[in-house]
């Protein structure tokens, strides 16, 4: 079995080479999706998260209100630390069981769909990194036309992560994400491929 550690900044296009590759038939461990799972309502994650940031950070449904969550983290490295060493560990162990899974079902290609790959330094867990890669300026438009995010906080997310340099230098094999869709289907195609082979 072939375990890809995939990565990508916000708007870089990395959920959909995801969502296609899963159409293949790899097996997608998401890791924003387990990030979200592990705050739901009545989770001992959203019980550490509003103890460490006030009842401020909550919807009035009781979920976890992200967009205001966000505002206080990403404008201050201490808080984004500290809300990173809550839900990371919780993150860990629930895809450490969805690789189990994975496993056990005989799946040749295990995606590990993970934003702060390279942040976190975990490329040495996978067999191949794959980056999903465009210019700054392309992401930026991306997100504040698909998500209506202010452009300044779509910045404030890029200049959190990795720089573009870095992500790059962490991967084994780069997926171009810079021009139309069409074009990123052909070269998820040609990504495909190439990790069965490695398969």
């Amino acid at each position: 079995m072939l375990k890809v550690g995939l990565t990508g900044g916000i708007g870089s296009g990395k959920s959909t080479v995801s969502s296609a590759l899963a159409a293949y038939g790899a097996a997608v461990v998401d890791a924003d999706a387990i990030a979200r799972e592990v705050v739901e309502p009545g989770t001992p994650g959203l019980d550490a998260v509003v103890a460490e940031f006030g009842e401020g950070v909550l919807a009035p449904g009781g979920g976890l209100d992200r967009p205001r969550l966000g505002e206080v983290v990403f404008a201050d490295a201490d808080r984004l630390a500290a809300l990173n060493a809550i839900v990371h560990p919780l993150v860990a162990r629930r895809s450490a069981e969805l690789m189990e899974e994975a496993v056990a079902a005989g799946v040749e290609v295990v995606v590990y769909d993970v934003p702060l790959l390279v942040e976190n330094g975990l490329g040495p867990l996978y067999d191949v990194v794959v980056v999903v890669d465009a210019p700054d300026e392309v992401r930026v438009e991306r997100v504040v036309r698909s998500r209506g995010v202010p452009r300044e906080q779509v910045w404030a997310r890029i200049r959190a992560q990795a720089d573009r340099d870095a992500r790059l230098a962490a991967a084994d094999l780069v997926v171009d994400n810079s021009g139309t869709p069409q074009e990123l289907r052909e070269r998820v195609a040609r990504l495909w491929e190439d990790l069965l082979a490695r398969a």
